[in-house]
């Protein structure tokens, strides 16, 4: 009994530790201005990052018609809520995310790299009553820069136009299966956070003139709501195909807007650089409701426990009903098809590498974007592991690393515009254990 106890408190110590670690690199994350570096995320609430945890961005984003990844242990789903009722373990997931991306337009080119938070969430099952979930997730991402330089009586300056920030997601869901393989589920939301977009005049050192700045700072909040449904039917014993939807309503949210107009003074000193001195001019705060888009997801899968899973999704969203700045070209409506698949050589086999999951996909989206009558796309080629940790006979607790990495392009070079190529990273720790359980002693 004293050596199943030990073994036990030593293996959840370490998970714990490994769990603690990511939370706080998570939360150091977090608290960057900005995780985006694509000139297109100055369009509408920035760069759109969709509820996918790593494992499913390694197969190209399918998650619609996905319940469990190997049919034994549950991963939380939050795009698709219906998927809660398939946890049987209670779930732990954090992770971070990376990326590295190459701008190129007919003159010039350039390379950004930068990490972020990715996710945390937990995940509890409740016996005939489903599951529930909960957790923070990133909504969307602003971060571009583009600058021209003029001259007025031979005074040349720099027009800088920079933006920075990022929409948050608090989510909490509840999913429950209400018939036979028919599961289905809801998540309601807070949506918050803050997004600056700055633009600047930039004077030489040698000039000694303050150089003029004025910040369009827009803070967002508001609740939304979204839902999902799943068929799972089991083919034989060892084989399942499920189909999946989910969507979203015209989520309706507020925006704040507020101008500052500043001056700073220049500096050699990047730490010093664009600090303001003084404020010449404050805006009264104004409100707007902003209308998200509809969005429609259609999934499929078919799968062998514990052995391989395959399968596709469809997505539709309309931002054509959302308000845009004044100036800003209209949005369009946004269609994307991924495929994708996990296989897991033998989980029987006392090698380590056949216990992995290895994954791959493709994802294809016509986005909403519209600029210089040009449709901007974005595609990907994804791949990805996941990694299980050592587990002992005397614990119930099963623990995973998975990575991800996107390999895309969005956009071209043509009519002014810029190609941009990106290779993003992400990683996450996964923790299956029954937490609310009393512990037994013979």
């Amino acid at each position: 009994m004293q050596k199943r106890f030990i073994s036990s408190l030593r293996n959840k110590s370490l998970q714990l530790l490994l769990a603690g670690g990511i939370l706080a690199s998570s939360t150091t994350a977090f608290a960057q201005k900005t995780t985006s570096a694509s000139p297109y995320s100055q369009l509408g609430i920035g760069q759109i990052r969709e509820d996918l945890l790593p494992q499913y961005r390694a197969m190209g984003g399918i998650s619609t018609a996905i319940r469990t990844l190997d049919g034994i242990y549950y991963n939380t789903n939050p795009s698709n809520p219906a998927s809660y009722s398939a946890a049987r373990l209670s779930v732990f997931d954090a992770g971070l995310y990376g990326n590295y991306t190459q701008l190129k337009s007919t003159t010039r080119s350039a390379n950004t790299a930068d990490f972020a938070f990715s996710h945390i969430t937990m995940t509890f099952p409740m016996q005939k009553f489903g599951g529930i979930s909960l957790g923070l997730l990133p909504f969307s991402d602003v971060g571009y820069r583009t600058n021209s330089q003029e001259s007025i009586n031979s005074q040349t300056f720099n027009k800088v136009f920079t933006g920075e920030g990022g929409l948050t997601k608090a989510y909490a869901g509840w999913g429950v299966r209400v018939y036979k393989g028919l599961s289905v589920g809801a998540n309601m939301s807070y949506l918050f956070g803050t997004l600056n977009d700055y633009s600047r005049v930039e004077f030489p050192l040698s000039s000694g003139a303050l150089n003029p700045q004025r910040q369009n700072k827009r803070e967002i909040q508001g609740i939304i709501f979204d839902y999902g449904l799943q068929y799972e039917q089991p083919i034989g014993k060892e084989y399942a195909l499920t189909f999946g939807y989910s969507g979203s309503l015209n989520n309706d949210i507020k925006e704040r807007t507020t101008i500052f107009d500043t001056r700073t003074q220049p500096s050699s000193d990047p730490d010093n650089q664009n600090i303001p001195i003084d404020t010449t001019y404050m805006s009264e705060r104004t409100s707007r409701h902003l209308t998200l888009p509809l969005k429609h997801n259609i999934g499929v899968t078919l799968a062998r426990n514990g052995k391989w899973l395959v399968g596709a999704d469809f997505k539709y969203a309309d931002w054509s009903r959302f308000q845009v700045r004044n100036g800003e070209g209209e949005l369009r409506k946004n269609y994307g098809v991924s495929v994708g698949g996990q296989l897991t050589p033998d989980r029987s086999s006392l090698n380590y590498l056949n216990h992995v999951d290895y994954r791959l996909g493709f994802r294809y989206n016509k986005t909403q974007y519209f600029l210089a009558g040009q449709d901007i796309n974005d595609m990907a080629v994804t791949v990805g592991v996941g990694l299980p940790l050592a587990r002992t006979q005397y614990s119930s607790a099963f623990s995973k690393i998975n990575f991800s990495a996107e390999f895309g392009q969005m956009g071209k070079v043509a009519n002014g515009l810029l190609r941009e190529r990106y290779i993003n990273f992400n990683i996450g720790f996964t923790l299956n254990d029954r937490w609310f359980r009393r512990n037994q002693f013979d």
